[in-house]
């Protein structure tokens, strides 16, 4: 039977390999396009093609979200509905890029 502190190290090797994986440029991406589809679905018609997530072909991690100022509400909203359920180092960025989408709206 594994000692306590076998059971810590085991514990935090599994907490480390989840952090990994938020971070995965396949998971963002799946991110990145159920925080684009909720918020096309909630913001009016005439704006949803303002909406849009672009992925860098040569540079995974590198995502560009693309959105008229009108319809940065409905992204933020989105971003924020979604949180709970993004694993911690997936919600972590996207608490992030909530944070510099509101700076630039606000220059």
């Amino acid at each position: 039977m594994p000692d306590e502190e076998t059971r810590i190290i085991e514990k935090l090797v599994r907490e480390i390999e989840n952090l990994k994986l938020g971070l995965d440029p396949n998971v963002l991406a799946g991110w990145y396009r159920k925080v684009e589809n909720d918020a096309k679905a909630r913001t009016p018609e005439h704006l949803r093609d303002s909406i849009q997530v672009i992925q860098n072909e040569i540079l995974p991690m590198k995502f560009e979200f693309k959105t008229s100022k009108r319809a940065v509400r409905y992204v933020l909203e989105a971003i924020d509905r979604n949180l709970a359920e993004m694993p911690m180092a997936t919600r972590l960025y996207f608490q992030k890029l909530s944070e510099l989408i509101q700076a630039e709206m606000n220059r």
